[in-house]
């Protein structure tokens, strides 16, 4: 059976924080940080209004009719995902991991570029609140002027970071008119998969995993990047997510001298169609049937924990799956 030892897992601020620390402004005005994420609900009742929310944006999910279709999934959905968030503690936690990362990120860029501070961070979620149209108001409020929209996908998906980029697009032609420009100042990090900060930290934190392995089984770990799949639909149209995860993947084993065998797996398929393969929890089963006993599994599209992490990789693969495969191995998890 599987052996899951949940201390081996690493906090997530210094992924974000490490990108942004050479991020260097010369404007001598305020900056807001607008952190741009899925989001997620905080309490079981937020459940079905974020699910309503996730199902009806065309960008994450399309389906034909979807203003009448979305809210019909999410109802049936809502009692499984309901009581998945009640098996990590009854809600996301990923407001307040963006909460600290937004906050550790802002007090580096006050201290590293005083001219562009002071800096506030803002949460910007797609499906939960604060919204980012919401975020925006604040911002507009509080007086900023220049205005960084930095999305928490580090690997650019038209259904992630390119969903959120379209609220903000939204937000501003429902309200001032397409032909007329904001008052502030916008920029935009919409990708940032192959940035040394990030490379750093994911190497930092599979080492330390690596040492914490007896020395004689070192050797024989394989290293399962796993990225939360995309359908192939949306990879026919040309999105490049799998291409920048990838380069991710590629970049850190690249820094760990390609010592280990390594594969790249996809989390959290939904529905019947075709999505990027293999899924995670089949390749654990394959390595396991050709006799691999010790994986490092590393979460190398998401930069803190949300119900990805907790529930599919912590429940489903460290506990549930433990009872299925009838091997013995230690699988330590990253986030």
């Amino acid at each position: 059976m599987f052996s899951f030892n949940k201390k081996m897992r690493t906090n997530g601020q210094q992924l974000v924080a490490k990108y942004c620390v050479n991020r260097r402004q010369s404007h001598d005005i305020r900056t807001g940080i607008l952190m741009l994420n899925m989001g997620g609900p905080e309490t079981l009742d937020q459940v079905l209004p974020f699910l309503t929310r996730l199902f009806t944006d065309k960008d994450i999910i399309p389906l034909p009719a979807q203003s009448k279709l979305g809210p019909l999934i999410a109802r049936r959905r809502a009692p499984i995902v309901r009581e998945r968030y009640a098996q990590i503690g009854g809600g996301s936690p990923i407001r307040e991991w963006t909460t600290k990362q937004g906050t550790l990120l802002t007090q580096m860029l006050d201290q590293i570029s005083p001219k562009s501070g002071p800096h506030k961070f803002y949460l910007g979620f797609r499906y939960a609140n604060p919204l980012t149209e919401d975020a925006i108001e604040t911002m507009e409020r509080d007086g900023v002027k220049n205005a960084i929209a930095f999305s928490q996908y580090a690997q650019y998906s038209c259904s992630t970071s390119g969903s959120s980029i379209n609220a903000i697009a939204r937000h501003y032609i429902n309200t001032i008119g397409a032909d007329k420009a904001p008052k502030m100042n916008w920029t935009f990090i919409d990708r940032w998969p192959i940035n040394a900060g990030l490379i750093e930290a994911f190497v930092d934190l599979i080492q330390k995993e690596i040492d914490s392995f007896p020395e004689s089984k070192r050797d024989e770990i394989v290293l399962l990047f796993s990225a939360h799949a995309l359908p192939l639909r949306a990879v026919n149209k040309g999105d490049s997510y799998p291409t920048e995860v990838s380069a991710t993947v590629h970049k850190v084993m690249e820094s760990l001298q390609f010592k280990y065998p390594y594969r790249l797996v996809w989390q959290s398929k939904v529905g019947p169609m075709s999505w990027l393969a293999p899924q995670t929890d089949d390749a654990l089963k394959g390595f396991s049937e050709k006799g691999y006993k010790n994986f490092i599994l590393i979460p190398i599209s998401f930069v803190n924990e949300h119900i990805e992490t907790l529930h599919e990789l912590d429940i489903e693969y460290g506990h549930d799956l433990a009872k299925e495969v009838k091997h013995s191995f230690f699988m330590p998890i990253l986030c």
